[in-house]
């Protein structure tokens, strides 16, 4: 059982008490168990929402030398904006920003997800919010073409 917990928190990023909750509520059955995860942390990510976002990071990217990308991503602490899974979350976001060149962080969150089309960035966005514990935000960006 220890095995399956470790697995299922590996997979989802939950704590190991929501993973057992959630393995004892589905019976055991790891596949639903993760579908209850994702979806009570995008409950909790909507709750989240109205949060102040005090702090953040700015991200910077380069692609080949002609793209440049600076995003100002926030959340509610420093220790938040520290966490590995905020940092990926920014230098994730910063290369589909590259990429795909959206105007505003409104069309931003609704774009496709570079590296997996089936999620929009705003369930990216909301993933990383599970997992932090705090409101994450998109306060604006810049990009620069050559």
């Amino acid at each position: 059982m220890i095995e399956v917990i470790q697995k299922l928190r590996e997979v989802t990023g939950a704590g190991i008490m929501d993973c057992k909750r959630a393995l004892e509520e589905t019976a055991g059955d790891f596949d639903k168990a993760v579908a209850l995860l994702h979806e009570q942390g995008l409950a909790k990510a909507d709750k989240k929402s109205t949060r102040a976002t005090g702090s953040g990071l700015l991200e910077s990217y380069i692609h080949n030398e002609r793209v440049g990308v600076l995003l100002e991503l926030r959340c509610e602490t420093d220790f938040a904006a520290r966490s590995e899974p905020f940092r990926l979350l920014s230098k994730e976001l910063a290369m589909q920003i590259a990429a795909m060149d959206p105007q505003t962080p409104e069309e931003l969150l609704r774009q496709s997800y570079i590296r997996d089309e089936s999620k929009a960035i705003g369930e990216v966005i909301k993933q990383v919010i599970a997992k932090v514990g705090e409101n994450i935000k998109v306060e604006r960006f810049i990009r620069y073409e050559l």
